[in-house]
């Protein structure tokens, strides 16, 4: 199993080539809930996520005939990153198998860190499903697999965060009572606790999954890795159907808790992180900072290190995370109504439905030949969440028959 003394051997291989990120004292945050909060940015590092540290250890370690054949690797992005960074430098053919899902923007940055020396394979709308694809391929090509978290290698190269942070915590006079790491895979949680509960045992570790993507709890309630049948692709770094096997059983002997934190919180927490301190982290880097809200009553006074894993966050996306983040806050709301087919329905809707402050953000209507009513898609913004209760029952009167989108998950997938 990895131990301190591997994170410490791949801490002597990286530390001239990754970036020392900085530890950062978080005034806003720290103000906000009654801690000292400090921020590890990993989102400063070379490919903008830890995933290099990792990436580029476990290919230093391959053979010099391993090297000339090329590697594989599957990646929703960061990791992918990481292992085209590092072929260029090195100068290893690599093919690299992403989801179709994956964001332009990082498909576009593992072009620009890999240049000639990385081939670009979508496969797949999950990570699990390209990374099925990944591995056969590297079977038939004979080349090596570059796995993006279940693998020793890897994880002592993310492990290396920990040995910066206790090293910028002692140089800055910090003892912290508690680290929040994000988790997907498992790889950087792994690496991350294997060190800390060696050198620094005293503090606790903490592991925060999107709540959509929980697959290490399944692991944890199951006592093994098992496959989710769904998940929520939104915090796509963190966003994993089944940890990895030695992910898996680290965590159980190393990690103390472990927490789920709603994607919609993440969205708020992105925008607040960029319009309150100009921080550029993307869903799976902004959920260590996200899970401060979940905790919050058991770190007032205590001293906490949230790891920024990483800031490749999409520009495009920034409209539907402000939408997640509405929808979370209760304020915006999708519902099907029936609304009648003749002349003043609209208006009528308006004057005796919504609130004085409330707004109609999306109507699409459906006219149906020969029928008195027809369906209307709507979307509706409150001008204050708590008038939620008062709108339902006005909302009631008109249709009585209305759907709250928000209550069926596969209408909303298809409407919305």
């Amino acid at each position: 199993m990895l131990s301190a003394r591997n994170v410490e051997e791949a801490y002597q291989v990286l530390k001239d080539v990754v970036v020392k990120t900085s530890l950062h004292y978080d005034r806003y945050l720290s103000e906000k809930y009654g801690a000292e909060i400090y921020t590890k940015r990993e989102n400063e590092q070379r490919v903008r996520s830890f995933k290099i540290r990792g990436a580029y250890y476990a290919i230093s370690q391959l053979s010099a005939e391993e090297k000339v054949v090329g590697v594989v690797c599957a990646s929703a992005g960061n990791h992918a990153q990481g292992v085209a960074y590092t072929c260029n430098e090195m100068k290893i053919p690599a093919t690299i198998f992403m989801p179709v899902t994956t964001p332009q923007q990082k498909i576009s940055q593992v072009k620009f860190f890999g240049g000639d020396q990385v081939t670009i394979r979508l496969t797949g709308d999950t990570f699990d499903e390209s990374a099925r694809a990944a591995l056969d391929y590297s079977t038939e090509s004979n080349k090596t697999f570059i796995d993006p978290f279940d693998d020793e290698d890897v994880q002592a190269g993310q492990g290396t965060v920990a040995v910066e942070i206790l090293e910028q915590a002692d140089h800055q006079g910090i003892a912290f009572d508690q680290l929040l790491i994000p988790v997907g895979g498992g790889g950087l949680i792994a690496g991350v606790s294997t060190y800390l509960k060696d050198r620094a045992p005293e503090i606790k570790v903490t592991g925060v999954e999107a709540s959509g993507a929980r697959s290490m709890k399944a692991a944890f309630d199951k006592g093994r890795p098992v496959k989710l049948d769904h998940i929520d692709k939104f915090a796509d770094g963190i966003a994993v159907q089944k940890v990895g096997t030695t992910t898996y059983e680290v965590s159980r002997k190393y990690v103390d808790q472990l927490i789920g934190v709603d994607e919609g919180w993440i969205s708020e927490t992105i925008l607040d992180l960029y319009s309150k301190q100009g921080i550029v982290a993307e869903p799976a880097g902004a959920a260590s900072i996200a899970a401060l809200e979940v905790i919050k009553d058991q770190i007032k006074g205590k001293t906490i290190c949230c790891i920024i894993s990483g800031g490749n966050n999409d520009i495009n996306r920034m409209p539907e995370m402000e939408e997640r983040s509405l929808i979370y806050a209760g304020v915006k709301h999708y519902f099907v109504v029936n609304f009648p087919q003749r002349p003043g329905a609209l208006r009528e809707f308006v004057n005796d439905i919504l609130g004085e402050q409330d707004d109609i953000t999306r109507f699409e209507y459906i006219k149906r030949a020969n029928k008195g009513t027809g369906p209307v898609l709507i979307g509706i913004a409150l001008g204050d969440k708590n008038d939620y209760p008062d709108f339902i029952a006005r909302l009631e009167a008109f249709d009585p028959n209305y759907v709250n989108l928000h209550e069926n998950d596969s209408l909303y997938q298809m409407l919305v």
